[in-house]
């Protein structure tokens, strides 16, 4: 399917949530996680195995393809050779300890894109003026606004095994078709407020080959155009993916840059995450055929951030 600008801009005015939550909304899709849904959410967890959906912070997946962004930096600022050769015993009395630094962009790794990450024309979420974006941060619309609120059920369509394949192919468009067929075939139930992380397998194959050119920013599997219709549809709270831009890449227009982008996060108003590691819950939930868990990813309290880094968890 080809998109045109056109399209994403029908799409923006027919699936726009401006206003539904008010003209001060700074939370989006998240208003659908009612407190019940959180309790029940809760209840989900039955035999208290934990799964950290963070991929390590040491695997090196940006390459510059996209934004200028770096691979993190861990620093280590004191460690057990200083305290061995006795640097740290001044002045008296001396604490012997490692300590460390990290320096990276919210967005280099297992993340959060708040609300005001992506523009539409001169216009985030809500209608809020994108020049609300500046130097010292956003004064609308930051990921400080949702650090409560990443929390309910949590399901896993996991797209690549229904589709027989460990990964789907760079370029495959995840249809909304694939997403109902997925989760009738795990006889799981997509609901209002639920947080929707779909397996690609594609993290996994640079995983396996050691070999991350491309990922960031380059051809990947993932969500079609037409997928923004089906989240404004089935009014989820977040959707999630291993890929780094969980749309489809190539896009499938030559008009605009992640024209799905365009319309999720500020015209819907949805918290995406991108970079998710799944493969450890992914087998679970093939081994015991329940694709629905407890979820929990809260992001930084970083006050006019317009991404955090997370490390999410899965618990069944």
């Amino acid at each position: 399917m080809k998109v045109n600008r056109a399209a994403i801009y029908e799409a923006a005015e027919k699936l726009s949530n401006w206003g539904r939550w008010g003209a001060d909304d700074q939370i989006g899709t998240l208003n659908n996680v009612s407190p019940e849904d959180v309790v029940n959410a809760g209840k989900l967890i039955r035999k208290g195995r934990t799964f950290a959906l963070g991929l390590s912070l040491k695997e090196p997946i940006q390459s510059g393809l996209f934004g200028g962004r770096w691979n993190p930096i861990h620093t280590m600022l004191a460690t057990g050779t200083d305290a061995a050769a006795g640097n740290q015993d001044t002045p008296a009395p001396y604490l012997r300890y490692a300590d460390d630094a990290i320096n990276m962009p919210c967005q280099a790794s297992t993340q959060w894109d708040a609300l005001c990450h992506i523009f539409l024309d001169d216009k985030m979420y809500n209608g809020y003026d994108a020049r609300l974006v500046d130097a010292r941060g956003a004064k609308k619309l930051g990921i400080e606004h949702v650090r409560d609120k990443m929390v309910g059920r949590g399901v896993l369509l996991d797209v690549a095994r229904f589709k027989g394949v460990d990964s789907l192919d760079d370029g495959y468009a995840i249809t909304i078709a694939d997403l109902k067929d997925t989760a009738a075939d795990q006889k799981v139930e997509i609901r209002k407020g639920d947080f929707v992380i779909v397996r690609t397998g594609h993290q996994e194959r640079c995983l396996a080959k050691g070999d991350w050119s491309g990922y960031a920013g380059g051809a990947a599997p993932g969500f079609a155009f037409e997928t923004c219709y089906w989240i404004r549809e089935t009014d989820i709270a977040a959707i999630c993916s291993d890929t780094w831009g969980c749309e489809v890449r190539p896009n499938e227009t030559d008009e605009a840059n992640q024209p799905w982008h365009w319309v999720v996060i500020p015209a819907i108003g949805i918290s995406m995450g991108e970079i998710f590691y799944v493969k450890e819950l992914a087998a679970d939930c093939a081994a015991d055929g329940v694709y629905e868990f407890f979820f929990c990813a809260p992001p930084m309290h970083l006050p006019g951030g317009a991404g955090s880094p997370i490390n999410p968890q899965a618990i069944k």
